[in-house]
C-alpha cells in the first residue's frame, strides 16, 4: 500500500473534507488539503534527508496527510481520535500492523496539548504541522475581523524549515509583517508549539532553531 493510494481513497478525501468544513465553521485557520499536502510534504523531507529508509519516508507522509482527520469528529482531542481513525481506515486498506502502529503513534502525539516525539514519525510531524504557518492559511478576508490566529498567520510573508549540511540542526525561518502582526503575538500563541518542536528535533538528534525577521530567537 502506497501514499498516493491513501491520497486517492474516495472514503479519506470525504472526511478530510468534511474536518476541514467544521474548522471553517468553528472559524479555525485553513485545515484542508494545502495543509495536510504540506505538512506530509515536511514530514516526508525531515526523514528523507536525514537518510530514514524509503519506506519510513512514505510512512511519515501518510501519517501527515492524515494527522488531521479526527477533526471530523471534534476539535478536542482531535489527535487521539484522527489515531483511531487512521487505525480505522488503514486496517481496513490491508496495511500491515506494523506500519499502522507507527503511524497511528504519529498522529496520536501530533498535538501539543498532550503530545510528545515518542518516535522518529511523531517528532518529524510534529516539526512540519508546527512550522505550517502561512497567510494563505487565513480564511477571513476582511483584516478588522482577524483574532490573533488570523493575524500571525497572515503577518508570515515567508516561511521556511530546512536542515542544515550537516545534519546537526533544523532550523525554521519566518518573515513576519510587523505590521500585521507582532513577534509577541506569535509567541503568545506558538510559544507550547516551538517547544515541543525542539524537543521533536532532539528525538532525530538535531538542534532546534527559529529565526524571525533575521533574529534567532529559539
Amino acid at each position: 500500500m502506497t501514499f498516493e493510494e491513501v491520497k486517492k481513497n474516495k472514503e479519506i478525501q470525504v472526511y478530510i473534507k468534511q474536518a476541514d468544513a467544521s474548522l471553517a465553521a468553528l472559524g479555525f485557520t485553513n485545515h484542508s488539503q494545502s495543509h495536510i499536502g504540506l505538512v506530509s510534504e515536511k514530514a516526508g523531507y525531515i526523514l528523507e534527508t536525514l537518510g530514514y529508509p524509503e519506506r519510513t519516508v512514505e510512512l511519515v507522509k501518510i501519517a501527515g496527510y492524515l494527522h488531521d482527520i479526527g477533526n471530523l469528529i471534534n476539535r478536542v482531542d482531535h489527535s487521539q481520535s484522527g489515531a483511531m481513525m487512521a487505525f480505522y481506515l488503514l486496517n481496513k486498506m490491508g496495511f500491515p500492523p506494523e506500519e499502522i502502529a507507527v503511524i497511528v503513534t504519529a498522529i496520536g502525539n501530533h498535538d501539543e496539548g498532550c503530545g510528545q516525539p515518542v518516535n522518529e514519525l511523531a517528532a518529524a510531524l510534529i516539526l512540519a504541522d508546527k512550522s505550517d504557518v502561512r497567510r494563505n492559511r487565513v480564511r477571513e478576508k476582511d483584516t478588522d475581523k482577524f483574532d490573533i490566529h488570523d493575524r500571525v498567520n497572515y503577518s508570515v510573508t515567508k516561511s521556511e524549515l530546512k536542515i542544515n549540511k550537516a545534519h546537526s540542526l533544523i532550523k525554521l525561518k519566518l518573515t513576519i509583517d510587523t505590521r500585521m502582526g507582532s513577534v509577541m503575538e506569535y509567541f503568545e500563541i506558538f510559544l507550547e508549539r516551538m517547544l515541543l518542536c525542539r524537543k521533536a528535533a532532539e528525538k532525530l538528534g538535531l538542534e532546534f532553531k527559529l529565526m524571525i525577521n533575521e533574529q534567532q530567537l529559539i
